[in-house]
C-alpha cells in the first residue's frame, strides 16, 4: 500500500533525473507533492461564446474550422479561420506547426480550443491555442472542475505535474494525514485533507472570483499555516540563540565621549535611542540579535560605531561583513577615520590581498591586536581564527541567508552578539514575517540640515538638456553621477552601454573631467577613480552599477539614472541617496525610454512624489513583491508555496497569533510543521 512518505521515485515511469528535478522543487516525497499547490487555475467547466470573449481572457469555445491558410514568409504562420453557431469569428495563429498539424485541420471539422484572446488586424485571435478535433473523436478539453496550472521546472511539463499529483491525492483518499495545525486552531477551519482535494480540483460551484484572488477560506487556512509555519522557524532558531550565553559588555562612556566630542555633527534623538537600544542587549548574557534599519543616509554607520567602540573597550573583537570588496573598503576607511583617534585597530580581510597582506591581517586578528576585524565572505574561511569574538555586525542583511551570519557566529568561543543593518527600508509588516528572529531598532529621521532632493523623469530624447545642467552644476563646484543600467546580466554589456556613454558626454563637456567605472577594471583602477572623484579631482562619474558608486561623495549634488524604469523602487532610492549628503541643494535625473508601462510609470511617480523611504519600500513591496526587498537568499519567504506576503498582509494578525500557538506545541509537531513548508536545507541551522 503506497504512503504519503514514500519518495517521488516510487511512482512508476518516474526515473531519477526527474526526481532530481522535482527535488530542486522542494519535492522528495508524495506528500510533498501535495503541497507543490496551483499558482493559478484555468476554467474549462464550460464553453464561452465568441460573442462574450473578451481581450486577455483565457476562455474554452467550440468552433468550426472554415478556411485553412499558410503564409510564405521568413517566418512561416498556419492560420485558421474559425466561426461559432452564431458567426462570429475568430482567427487561429500558429508561428510553429507540422505538415500532419497543417493537414488534421479540415474546412467543417468542429474543434474546441483553449487559450487567451488577443486582438489582431482581422479581429479576435488565439495564438497556439490547446485545442482538440472534437468531430474526429479526439478526446474533449472540457473539465469538470477548475484545472490547476502548477509551477514547473526544465524537463518537467504541466501534464506530467498534473498526473503526478494525481496519484499523490489517490493515495491521500485511502489515508490519514497528520493535520497538526489543525489542533492548534480547535477545528476553527476546514481539515487539511479537504483543503487539499478542493484547491487541486476546485469544483465548479466553488465562488471561483474567491479562489483566483486567493481569499478562499481553504486557501486563507493554509496560507495562514505557510506563513506561521515560517515565523515559527525563525522564532525557533531566535529561541536556540536566547538560550546560549553571550559574553556581556560592561557598558563604559569614555571612549564613546570622545567619539562624540570629535563628531562634526549632533546625533538625531533616533541614532540615540538606537545606540540605547544595542548598549542594553550588549550588556546582558543574552546574546544580542538586532535588525538596524533605516533610511538612505540615516546613519546607520556611526550607529555601529558606537556598538563595536563598547566591544573593543571591554577587550573583545568585533567582525563587520559586507557583501562586497568596494562595500567593505568603504566600511575600513569611514572605520578608520572614526576609531584610529580612538587607539583601536583595524583587520581587514578580502578575497584579492594578496600572501604577505593576508598573512599579516589573519596574525592582528588572531593575535587579538585587531580588536574590529572588516571584510568580506573571506571572513567564513577555515584559517581565519578569532582571538575573542564578541560581536557580528553583518551589513546588508538581505544579500546574506539566515546559514551565512550564524557560520560567521560559530567562530567565537562563545555564542556572539549579533547586530544585523539593511540599507532598505523594510515595511513592518513584511520585518515581522521575514525577520521574526530579531528584535528591530528602526533610525526613523534624517539628520538635520539634509535637503529633500528634487527627482524629475525625462524621456531618453531630452537627454541633450542635461548637458547645459551639467555644466552650471560644474562651474559651481558640483560633481556630478551618470549611472548606467542593463537589463542584461552581463558585465560586458554594462561596459559597452557605459562606453557609449562616456563618449557621448567626452564629446559634448570638453572642458570637464569626464571618467568612467566598471566592473572590468582592476581594483587598483577602481581605487584610483574612486579617490580621484572623492577628492574632486573628477567632475562627472559615469559608472555601471549601484555598488561602485556606493562611497559618499558630499560633494556631489546630482544623480543622472539611465534606464531607470528597469530599476525597482528601492534600488532607484537608494541610487538617489547617493546625492544630497551635503549642505547644497540635489537632484536626481531618471531617464527612461518611451514607451513607458503602466507599472513604470508608477514607479516614477511614486518616487517623484516622495523621499520617505519607508513609503516607497511599502509601494515596491505591493509592486514587485518582497524579493525585491529581502533578496532570494532569506529563509524561503519570497518563494512560499501558496503564501504571498504582499497579497496577504491583512492576515498577519492572525499568523502571529498561531505561530506563538505553536511555539507552545510539542516539539514532534513544530518539526512535522516545517518539514512540510520549508525545504529541507533551510531547516539546518536551528542548533546554530
Amino acid at each position: 500500500m503506497p504512503s504519503l512518505s514514500d519518495p517521488i521515485i516510487s511512482i512508476s515511469g518516474l526515473g531519477k533525473k526527474t526526481s532530481d528535478r522535482l527535488n530542486q522543487l522542494g519535492i522528495h516525497s508524495l506528500e510533498h507533492l501535495l503541497f507543490h499547490l496551483p499558482s493559478r487555475y484555468q476554467d474549462k467547466t464550460s464553453i464561452t461564446p465568441l460573442s462574450s470573449a473578451s481581450v486577455n481572457d483565457e476562455i474554452l469555445i467550440e468552433a468550426s474550422i472554415d478556411r485553412i491558410e499558410v503564409i510564405p514568409s521568413r517566418q512561416r504562420q498556419l492560420l485558421c479561420y474559425l466561426s461559432d453557431n452564431q458567426n462570429h469569428r475568430v482567427l487561429l495563429r500558429f508561428f510553429h506547426f507540422t505538415q500532419y498539424q497543417k493537414q488534421a485541420l479540415v474546412r467543417g471539422e468542429t474543434i474546441q480550443c483553449f487559450g487567451e484572446i488577443k486582438i489582431g488586424r482581422q479581429g479576435l485571435e488565439m495564438h497556439h491555442p490547446e485545442y482538440r478535433i472534437i468531430s474526429q473523436d479526439q478526446k474533449p478539453l472540457f473539465e469538470p472542475t477548475l484545472t490547476p496550472v502548477y509551477p514547473l521546472c526544465a524537463g518537467v511539463s504541466q501534464n506530467k505535474m498534473k498526473q503526478w499529483v494525481n496519484k499523490a491525492l489517490e493515495v491521500l483518499k485511502a489515508s490519514v494525514i497528520d493535520d497538526y495545525f489543525e489542533k492548534i486552531t480547535n477545528n476553527t477551519m476546514p481539515s487539511l485533507k479537504d483543503s487539499l482535494f478542493l484547491l487541486h480540483h476546485p469544483n465548479k460551484d466553488e465562488d471561483l472570483l474567491k479562489i483566483e484572488s486567493f481569499n478562499h477560506i481553504s486557501q486563507q487556512r493554509l496560507i495562514i499555516e505557510e506563513l506561521a509555519t515560517h515565523q515559527l522557524s525563525l522564532l525557533k532558531i531566535k529561541e536556540a540563540r536566547k538560550s546560549k550565553e553571550s559574553k556581556p559588555i560592561s557598558i563604559r562612556s569614555s571612549l564613546s565621549n570622545k567619539l562624540i566630542s570629535s563628531l562634526e555633527f549632533d546625533l538625531t534623538s533616533a541614532q540615540s535611542r538606537c545606540i540605547n537600544q544595542i548598549n542594553e542587549d550588549l550588556s546582558t548574557s543574552e546574546p544580542m540579535l538586532r535588525l538596524l534599519q533605516g533610511d538612505v543616509g540615516s546613519g546607520k554607520t556611526i550607529v555601529a560605531v558606537f556598538a563595536l567602540i563598547q566591544v573593543a573597550e571591554n577587550n573583545f573583537q568585533t567582525a563587520v561583513m559586507a557583501p562586497t570588496e568596494i562595500l567593505a573598503r568603504q566600511h575600513l576607511q569611514n572605520f578608520t577615520n572614526y576609531l584610529s583617534p580612538l587607539g583601536i585597530q583595524i583587520a581587514f580581510l578580502s578575497g584579492s590581498q594578496n600572501t604577505q597582506e593576508r598573512k599579516d591581517n589573519l596574525s592582528l586578528i588572531e593575535n587579538g591586536k585587531a580588536k574590529v576585524i572588516i571584510g568580506t565572505h573571506a571572513l567564513f574561511q577555515e584559517n581565519v581564527y578569532f582571538d575573542d569574538l564578541a560581536l557580528v555586525i553583518i551589513d546588508e542583511q538581505h544579500k546574506f541567508g539566515v546559514h551565512q551570519r550564524l557560520s560567521l557566529s560559530k567562530k567565537a568561543n562563545v555564542t556572539p552578539h549579533q547586530l544585523v543593518m539593511t540599507a532598505t527600508p523594510i515595511p513592518r509588516s513584511l520585518t515581522m514575517s521575514a525577520y521574526a528572529d530579531l528584535d528591530t531598532s528602526i533610525i526613523d529621521e534624517l539628520p538635520p540640515g539634509r535637503q529633500t532632493i528634487e527627482t524629475v523623469a525625462l524621456s531618453n530624447a531630452r537627454r541633450d538638456e542635461l548637458i547645459e545642467k551639467i555644466k552650471q552644476i560644474s562651474k559651481e563646484g558640483r560633481q556630478i553621477y551618470w549611472v548606467c543600467t542593463l537589463i542584461e546580466e552581463s558585465e560586458a554589456l554594462r561596459a559597452e552601454s557605459a562606453e557609449q556613454t562616456f563618449t557621448y558626454l567626452s564629446d559634448n563637456l570638453k572642458d570637464l573631467k569626464v571618467v568612467m567605472i566598471h566592473g572590468r577594471l582592476t581594483k587598483l583602477e577602481k581605487e584610483i577613480i574612486m579617490s580621484d572623484f572623492a577628492s574632486g579631482k573628477t567632475n562627472l562619474l559615469v559608472a555601471t552599477t549601484v555598488i561602485e558608486v556606493g562611497v559618499n561623495i558630499p560633494n556631489a549634488s546630482l544623480m543622472i539614472v539611465e534606464n531607470s524604469e528597469r530599476l525597482g523602487l528601492a534600488q532607484l532610492h537608494q541610487l538617489r541617496g547617493r546625492v544630497g549628503r551635503g549642505s547644497e541643494k540635489s537632484a536626481c535625473v531618471l531617464l527612461y525610454q518611451s514607451p513607458l508601462s503602466q507599472t513604470a510609470k508608477e514607479r516614477l511617480d511614486i518616487l517623484r512624489q516622495s523621499n520617505d523611504g519607508f513609503l516607497i519600500a511599502q509601494k515596491d513591496l505591493e509592486l514587485r513583491g518582497p524579493g525585491e526587498i529581502l533578496g532570494t537568499q532569506q529563509t524561503g519567504i519570497a518563494s512560499m508555496k501558496i503564501a504571498n506576503i504582499v497579497r496577504d498582509a491583512y492576515l498577519l494578525k492572525q499568523v502571529g497569533y498561531y505561530s506563538s500557538k505553536m511555539l507552545e506545541a510539542e516539539h514532534d509537531s513544530q518539526n512535522a510543521l516545517i518539514s512540510r513548508w520549508i525545504d529541507e536545507e533551510k531547516t539546518h541551522y536551528f542548533d546554530a
